[in-house]
């Protein structure tokens, strides 16, 4: 599971700085599974895409499907962990955020399960 905390909002160029990023990690060709998030869909997103088709494939899913999309279970996961947290003021909250998301880093078998919900085991059955 990768992550990156962005304070303000993100943009066709922070996601493009992602995908490379993501990319570089994985050391390999990557497959993104993506919402409909209008920075997804941008020119700049989609010239960098197809500059890039043979390493970086985006799928889309479908409009206001929240339910297919693993991530939404990594933000449950974090708002239950927050809720439980003390925080003062927005520097907590960013220490708090990063800790458990890298705490989740740890846990392959909490990511694994976000992939093992009836609505998101097809992206199983495509990456196998």
């Amino acid at each position: 599971m990768r992550f990156k905390f962005i304070e303000d909002r993100m943009n066709s160029a922070k996601f493009i700085q992602f995908l490379k990023r993501l990319h570089k990690d994985a050391g390999q060709p990557i497959l993104v599974i993506t919402d409909n998030a209008k920075y997804h869909h941008s020119k700049e997103t989609q010239k960098f895409i197809k500059e890039n088709e043979d390493e970086i494939i985006l799928e889309f899913i479908p409009a206001y499907s929240p339910e297919l999309n693993p991530d939404e279970q990594v933000w449950n996961h974090l708002k239950m962990r927050l809720g439980k947290c003390f925080i003062f003021n927005k520097e907590d909250m960013r220490k708090s955020v990063l800790a458990i998301m890298r705490s989740m880093q740890k846990q392959t078998a909490l990511v694994k399960s976000f992939f093992q919900m009836r609505d998101t085991k097809y992206i199983l059955e495509t990456t196998c």
